[in-house]
């Protein structure tokens, strides 16, 4: 069987390439196709070569890759993979539009539809500036081309997958078409459980406006006596450091093992954006740590708050500093629920290996049934002969 594993572009390692990377180990004899291939940190790909469209020859591509989103469909289309007998997209964009034929089956593991243009288009249009004026216009025409590229193209696909219930219910949304969770694999690799905590909590994520990483500092710098360490880097570094109290530090890019040692000792991690599924929500847990969180998207999927059994975490409602410091008081309150151990167990069903067994699971049973049916390649013998009848049978 060739098996062609598709991806939307490969500029930087991050969530969508660690899922890349747990595919192509369930497929490792497949060939990987993207837009474009500028990846510095190839580990992902596990020695793969990597077929590309024509934007990878176009001026400027490697750092303004984005700014070919309208040809991007295009591109998406040419990638020739009339040869494989299954198709697999890994796609946050457009990966899922490449073109099959009736007699392959197309299995894509959605990490969302097009955010920028569904429902987060507005939320998109204001933090570029495109709000109001002529390249606003521009760019909604140019959305709207995208939106209906995007519903097109989901038509294509034999079947699809999601990283959620919450990114389930956006693909209907948008397509009108059923999906099946399959949570994204967290690498537990290093992160070790930890029962002892300090006295102080902890968040990390790029400093992005999504990620409310300054609601976050906002809340903690109005109670002096929480402590808050903050790890990550960002465009919103400058304004989130001139917003944090003395009780906040700010310690930006840290590398991976700075990182876990602060996820293990935290006495809870704490987590604003709205996430498709939210890894790092997971990872915390893996150390044995429960999470404060935003209770909309994945958070939802991934934590069991109060007033749940056996809790690994609470939710806020609101993204106010009202409500955060409200849930981090309830976490406080009823601290001595939250189980290091449970965590850790509530963790361990979103890892790599589960996820790889039931990706290969999922195709197994599917793959069969893709294939169409041929009588006349059937013995002669398994055909049930048939009675003969004239006209004359028929009045």
């Amino acid at each position: 069987m060739k098996v062609a594993i598709v991806h939307d572009w490969l500029v930087v390692s991050g969530g969508a390439e660690k899922v890349l990377q747990h595919i192509i180990e369930c497929y490792p004899q497949a060939d990987v196709f993207a837009l474009v291939d500028f990846l510095e940190d190839r580990a992902c790909l596990r020695g793969k070569t990597v077929k590309t469209s024509f934007i990878q020859k176009l001026p400027f591509a490697k750092k303004r890759y984005r700014g070919y989103l309208p040809l991007m469909p295009l591109a998406i289309e040419q990638l020739d993979l009339s040869g494989y007998d299954l198709v697999i997209s890994s796609s946050h964009a457009v990966a899922k539009g490449v073109l099959t034929g009736p007699d392959q089956m197309h299995v894509s593991y959605v990490h969302s539809p097009i955010r920028y243009a569904w429902d987060l288009q507005h939320q998109y249009l204001r933090e570029s500036g495109l709000a109001n004026g002529m390249k606003s216009v521009m760019a909604r025409v140019l959305l709207h081309y995208i939106r209906g590229w995007d519903a097109r193209s989901a038509n294509g696909v034999d079947y699809l997958l999601a990283n959620s219930q919450f990114i389930a219910r956006r693909i209907k949304k948008a397509y009108q078409r059923d999906a099946t969770v399959l949570y994204p694999p967290v690498d537990f690799k290093g992160m070790t459980l930890c029962t002892e905590k300090d006295d102080f909590y902890v968040t990390a994520s790029r400093m992005v406006p999504y990620k409310r990483i300054d609601l976050i500092v906002k809340a903690f710098s109005q109670t002096p006596e929480r402590k808050l360490v903050v790890i990550g880097d960002g465009p919103e570094m400058k304004r989130i450091r001139a917003i944090a109290g003395e009780n906040v530090t700010i310690l930006g890019y840290q590398s991976f093992e700075v990182l876990l040692d602060h996820l293990r000792r935290a006495r809870a991690f704490v987590f604003a954006a709205e996430e498709d599924f939210g890894i790092s929500i997971v990872e915390a847990q893996a150390c044995g740590t429960p999470v404060i969180a935003f209770g909309k998207g994945g958070a939802l999927e991934s934590v069991i708050g109060l007033p749940r059994e056996r809790p690994t975490g609470v939710f806020f409602r609101e993204q106010t500093t009202e409500s955060l410091l409200a849930a981090v008081s309830q976490f406080e309150t009823h601290a001595s629920l939250f189980d290091p151990r449970q965590c850790r167990r509530n963790a361990e069903q979103f890892s790599a290996e589960n996820f790889k067994a039931k990706l290969v699971d999922f195709i197994d049973a599917k793959l069969p049934r893709a294939r169409p049916d041929v009588p006349f390649l059937y013995p002669v013998k398994d055909i049930e002969p048939v009675e003969e009848h004239s006209l004359a049978d028929y009045g």
